[in-house]
């Protein structure tokens, strides 16, 4: 039953569909999985075996009957940033208490309506803030890599570190995950998974805990290419309940995984080559760009001159809005409440010890740069760079169909390695462009370093045009013939 889990996504679908095996039977497998390594890896903050068992039997009862969804039957994991209707969602954050939505997000709502079962809430850094899923009131997931010769826990990443890790681990066959500045494709990378960021837009938030509401968005991290766009064109979709949601239909990406890059032009951005970057990376954004050249895609150097202010400009609007958003966390209605002598000092109390010092550092940033006399210094500046960078997109996508970049500037580290927060936000450095600019990114994994850890090259499209990304991604994924797994140790 084990090798079940090791199935991919499209594997799965495709034995389920032939009834080589039951849904029940896959389910049990994974329940089992997690039940004997999730002491150890901590991807799950919640487990429903018993709906998992009851959502399954239904779904052999509709592939019998020849009613089955696009993703009938297939188990899979929820980050804890999506409410999930009668089942605890706090964002992994002290702030939300025991809380249990009555409601369900748009997203997981349309992967059951496809027919998906659901395993359980993954771990995340709280309220999506973090870069290693250090700051979760659960604690930090264990990455399934190590590096050789080491017994260090590694990161898997943030802040949908328990995605990544019950993908990379199989403790599901694909997870939920949410991307404000590289959430979903750091992860894939230091996992060895893909990761796909859709425009922004392209899912619905509605359900979603808010982070970053202009800089939020919705993905899935999977085994494949392939996997990712199954899990994508069920989780994407126009949401009348999303005022940002976008009418647009839904392309059959799966289609386009295999359909080559001959005749495409891929650009190179000289301002991704940065200070100290590891030769290993280096070495490999070389390969990669050999890889779509040996399979006929026209490479051209392209300039996106804003870049250097990327990092800074986000780490102005993210904490802005996230100030804005998490006022409403008040001990009032919901959540935790300390009780004080006044309402000031309950609100207070109640602040201070629901939420956790990452946060409290964002929250107080965001309401700096917000405040009289910062607004037009901090954040309206940080806007006006932002459009920039977004006109310098437009101007490059007059030349290429997609960008090739490295996802991150290194493998996963351990946890206690990058103590300043400003390290640690550096993390984001080639993942963030995307979401000020509201593009597509997808991480494939494309080899591994000198220690044996998984690296990634990241791939940039056009507004609404997640079909480039996913042609180069299964280019990319096809040469570099990606298939290491990490060495059971958990």
């Amino acid at each position: 039953m084990t090798e079940l889990t090791k199935l991919t996504l499209a594997a799965a679908l495709d034995g389920l569909q032939r009834k080589a095996f039951s849904s029940t039977e896959i389910t049990q497998a994974f329940i089992d999985q997690i039940e004997a390594s999730n002491e150890t890896l901590n991807a799950y903050v919640v487990k429903t075996p018993e709906k998992a068992l009851d959502m399954a039997a239904e779904a052999d009862r509709k592939i019998a009957a020849g009613e089955g969804g696009r993703l009938e039957g297939a188990p899979i994991g929820v980050k804890d940033l999506y409410c999930t209707k009668g089942v605890r969602t706090t964002a992994c954050s002290n702030i939300l208490g025991e809380f249990i939505p009555t409601y369900e997000s748009t997203v997981t709502q349309q992967l059951w309506d496809a027919g998906a079962v659901m395993l359980g809430k993954l771990n995340m850094d709280e309220f999506a803030m973090g870069s290693s899923n250090e700051t979760s009131r659960f604690g930090p997931p264990a990455n399934p890599w190590r590096r050789e010769g080491s017994n260090q826990t590694l990161t898997p990443g943030g802040s949908s570190g328990g995605s990544a890790t019950a993908v990379a681990a199989d403790l599901c066959l694909g997870a939920t995950a949410s991307d404000t500045g590289g959430s979903i494709r750091q992860p894939a990378s230091f996992t060895g998974t893909v990761g796909i960021k859709p425009t922004y837009g392209r899912a619905s938030r509605y359900g979603m805990v808010a982070f970053a509401s202009s800089l939020d968005q919705a993905g899935p991290i999977a085994k494949t290419v392939e996997d990712s766009a199954i899990l994508l064109e069920a989780m994407c979709g126009h949401d009348k309940k999303d005022s940002t949601s976008l009418p647009e239909p839904v392309p059959e990406w799966r289609d386009a995984v295999h359909r080559g890059v001959q005749g495409m032009k891929i650009g190179i951005p000289k301002e991704y080559r940065v200070d100290d970057m590891p030769e290993e990376i280096e070495a490999l954004w070389s390969q990669g760009i050999e890889w779509l050249k040996e399979q006929g895609a026209e490479i051209v150097d392209v300039s996106l001159p804003h870049t250097k202010y990327a990092l800074p400009a986000y780490y102005i609007v993210a904490p802005a809005e996230a100030s804005s958003n998490l006022a409403r966390y008040d001990g009032m209605r919901y959540g935790t409440r300390v009780a004080g002598d006044n309402l000031i000092n309950t609100y207070e109390g109640t602040r201070s010890e629901g939420f956790g010092n990452e946060v409290q550092r964002r929250l107080m940033i965001g309401t700096y740069v917000l405040s009289s006399g910062y607004y037009d210094a901090y954040y309206l500046r940080a806007q006006k760079v932002r459009k920039k960078i977004l006109n310098d997109f437009v101007t490059v996508f007059g030349e290429c169909d997609a960008l090739l970049t490295p996802t991150c500037p290194s493998a996963a580290f351990a946890y206690g390695e990058k103590a300043d927060p400003v390290q640690m936000y550096l993390n984001d450095i080639f993942t963030v462009t995307a979401n000020l600019a509201g593009l597509p990114g997808i991480s494939v994994p494309a080899a591994l370093d000198k220690q044996g850890l998984p690296l990634g090259l990241q791939v940039i499209g056009k507004a609404l045009d997640e079909t480039s990304c996913f042609r180069v991604g299964g280019a990319l994924e096809e040469a570099a013939g990606f298939v290491a797994k990490p060495e059971k140790w958990w």
